[in-house]
């Protein structure tokens, strides 16, 4: 009976090792549930200045200094600026090529000149590619109540 209740044991602990999510969670936890890819939200926006949604798509980049924006692709080789609801969280800087699900708002804004260098240079790009920046940007902006990273 001893011998019944080790392997018992063994089983439950090597199942619950498969089980793991293999994910880290940030920000408010969120399940993966019915998110959109990030190359269709452009196109389920529309003409809404705004939307809450969840999205799932691949980390570009992500601020070098302290992990509190990414970019993540999206439809036409371009990016989506991310960034998380009040810097109430951050995400690890290591994430660049990794698959991330994050539910929050989506809204179409115009970047400033100013804005769009502060953010080049947190991503380490060179002086002269920030200078280089010299138009606004209309795009996608999305703020993250949540963020699941896939390992």
């Amino acid at each position: 009976m001893k011998h019944l209740a080790i392997w018992a044991l063994a089983l439950g602990l090597s199942y619950g090792a498969m089980a793991q999510d293999n994910s880290s969670y940030h920000g408010r936890k969120i399940s993966a549930d019915n998110a959109i890819p990030s190359t269709e939200l452009a196109a389920k926006m529309g003409d809404k200045k705004e939307l809450a949604t969840k999205v799932e798509g691949t980390v570009e980049s992500v601020c070098q200094v302290k992990g509190c924006w990414m970019r993540v692709k999206t439809a036409d080789n371009q990016t989506m600026l991310v960034r998380f609801r009040d810097y109430g969280f951050f995400v690890p800087k290591d994430i660049a090529g990794k698959k991330v699900v994050f539910e929050g708002t989506a809204e179409t804004k115009t970047t400033s000149v100013a804005e769009l260098r502060h953010y080049a240079e947190d991503a380490g790009k060179s002086k002269e590619e920030i200078t280089k920046i010299t138009q606004p940007e209309k795009a996608i902006a999305f703020t993250a109540d949540g963020v699941i990273v896939r390992k």
